[in-house]
């Protein structure tokens, strides 16, 4: 209940400071990367100050921030998408369409021009892809979960092949990441905090864009996968 109500008092006063540094920046800023650095900063008041959830990023260095590139993660709790903010890098989310519908938080993300997608929906799915290459011409990053839902057993799903085929056509690299301990913290079917879960983002090395050239969507994708099963399973193995 504390988390709750510290995450809508919070919302509360911090949404009409977003909608003033929109208008204050609409203007010149437009990637509005002022106001995602803002909503980084919002979303990470909810781990900085939990210590029921400790945070290590793992391997920043490795953050591939010389250009616009596709970011994918694997997929496990509601708490992904405060604990990536963490990285303090400029990116669009594509999110599910309801998501934008949230008091506040989702009228923020509407604001940061973040990219809605409807999912099963070919018109919305042709749409988000027309909006991420958008972005990406104007230099951001796209952030994409490739599972398209979290995973309520923790175990890797199948992925879709969207992230791939928006790198392989925008000639980027896709930065994969492996996120772990969210999914004990806060699972997802239900909002009860689950105790004390460390949480780590890790960043693998970035796949260049001549080595996603050179491949299909669909074996780069599985390549992605792999990668992101082998660190979990590495890291299962070593407890």
């Amino acid at each position: 209940m504390v988390f709750w109500t510290f995450l809508l008092l919070s919302s509360l006063i911090l949404y009409p400071i977003a909608i003033v540094l929109f208008c204050l920046t609409v203007t010149f800023d437009r990637r509005r990367a002022v106001l995602h650095r803002f909503t980084s900063f919002w979303a990470s008041l909810y781990t900085w100050f939990n210590p029921a959830w400790p945070v290590r990023i793992i391997g920043r260095e490795r953050l591939y921030e010389s250009g616009p590139a596709v970011l994918v993660a694997n997929h496990l709790s509601l708490v992904d998408i405060l604990v990536l903010f963490r990285l303090r890098s400029h990116f669009k989310w594509v999110s599910k369409q309801e998501n934008f519908r949230v008091p506040l938080v989702g009228w923020n993300m509407k604001l940061c021009g973040y990219i809605p997608l409807r999912r099963g929906t070919t018109t919305s799915i042709v749409k988000m892809m027309e909006l991420c290459d958008e972005a990406i011409a104007t230099g951001s990053s796209i952030f994409m979960f490739p599972e398209g839902t979290r995973s309520s057993s923790g175990r890797l799903r199948t992925f879709k092949t969207g992230a791939f085929e928006i790198a392989k056509r925008n000639h980027v690299p896709i930065q994969p990441l492996v996120i772990r301990g969210t999914g004990d913290a806060l699972p997802k079917r239900g909002f009860v905090l689950q105790g004390r879960h460390p949480i780590s983002v890790e960043v693998l090395p970035p796949i260049p864009s001549a080595e996603i050239d050179r491949l299909s969507s669909e074996e780069m994708m599985d390549r992605v996968r792999n990668l992101i099963a082998d660190s979990l399973a590495a890291n299962h193995a070593s407890r």
